[in-house]
């Protein structure tokens, strides 16, 4: 099958090198000195100690690939919908496109039922770019477990976790999502389709909504966070906070879950959150899709968030004064229209 992987970072990379491996025609689209070094030397992963080597077409113009069987969509929130006009070209009648993405998926109320069907969700797809440039149609949902990092350009390290969990956002087992599963095993990972992938996607967010902005803020790792009682205590009630939200929203997920995240999070050590990591390096913060979602969302349901308000203002604020958020200048507009 034909997959062009639609940022080639860290979780791109990884999907790129393993796929190509076993045997799919694999495309990629990066920038900058990572797709310099991908085109004069390989896609490079190191995992368990052994490197693995693959040479892919890469640009960053997806103009120069046809149509694909699927685009997988492994940017940060925020970078695409800055991209979604330039998925056209990899757009055939049939491509599917995998949100391989944190947080709130652009296409959440896509065949979601109830009364806010066919909703689009501001914080992350403030005027429809995604919805009318790519389609809900064509999205399949995707819960990321891999923790991997670009060391150096052309250059990924994976370090734990090979699980891809993925749905149709009406639950469906299509003849699409099982192609797809059987090839993400085939090619190594754990590829699970769920009938309610919004199930997957809320657990995953329930940590994210907390230690990001609470690890950008504070500086602090994730065995610092949840061995913290006072920062532990204020993720323990952002979780339920989001619960909350949830809930409304028709996703039920039992209560214990809350103490087994946080259990299972103590447990990695000194990691660096995503958010961090960005933050230390002067990138752009993924706070939108992780945290103004949620609080979005609880507004539409109306349930209130009012710790995940606090720290979310702060957040904001520190990436506005760091030079790093992209949705400063929206935010002000995006309050006022929720």
């Amino acid at each position: 099958m034909k997959f062009c992987v639609y940022g080639a970072g860290a979780i791109g990379g990884l999907l790129a090198v393993e796929l190509a491996v076993a045997g799919h025609e694999v495309c990629v689209i990066a920038r900058g000195e990572h797709l310099r070094a991908i085109r004069a030397q390989g896609l490079k992963l190191l995992i368990d100690g052994r490197e693995k080597v693959v040479k892919v077409a890469a640009s960053d113009d997806p103009r120069e690939f046809g149509p694909q069987d699927f685009v997988l969509c492994a940017l940060k929130a925020h970078q695409a919908y800055e991209s979604a006009r330039s998925f056209a070209p990899l757009l055939g009648a049939s491509t599917a496109v995998l949100t391989a993405m944190n947080g709130v998926p652009w296409w959440y109320f896509y065949r979601a039922g109830g009364r806010l069907e066919g909703h689009r969700v501001r914080s992350v797809d403030f005027d429809g770019r995604q919805w009318d440039a790519i389609g809900p149609q064509r999205a399949i949902g995707c819960v990321v477990e891999p923790a991997c990092e670009v060391v150096a350009p052309g250059l990924v390290e994976h370090y734990a976790f090979k699980r891809f969990t993925i749905g149709e956002p009406d639950g469906v087992r299509s003849d699409r999502v099982t192609k797809l599963s059987a090839a993400l095993i085939e090619a190594g990972f754990e590829a699970p389709v769920r009938d309610n992938i919004r199930w997957n996607i809320w657990l995953k967010l329930w940590g994210n909504v907390c230690f990001n902005p609470i690890s950008a803020l504070t500086g602090a790792t994730l065995a610092r966070i949840t061995g913290e009682p006072a920062l532990l205590g204020l993720c323990r009630t952002m979780m339920h906070e989001t619960k909350a939200v949830n809930e409304a929203l028709g996703v039920s997920i039992p209560a214990e879950m809350v103490e087994r995240r946080l259990a299972s999070v103590g447990s990695i050590g000194a990691h660096k959150m995503s958010m961090l990591q960005d933050m230390e390096r002067g990138r752009s913060l993924e706070i939108d899709a992780l945290v103004t979602a949620v609080q979005e969302l609880g507004r539409l349901a109306q349930v209130p968030t009012p710790t995940i308000d606090a720290v979310l203002a702060l957040v904001q604020e520190r990436g506005r004064t760091a030079g790093l958020y992209a949705g400063a200048e929206l935010s002000r507009e995006r309050a006022a229209s929720l």
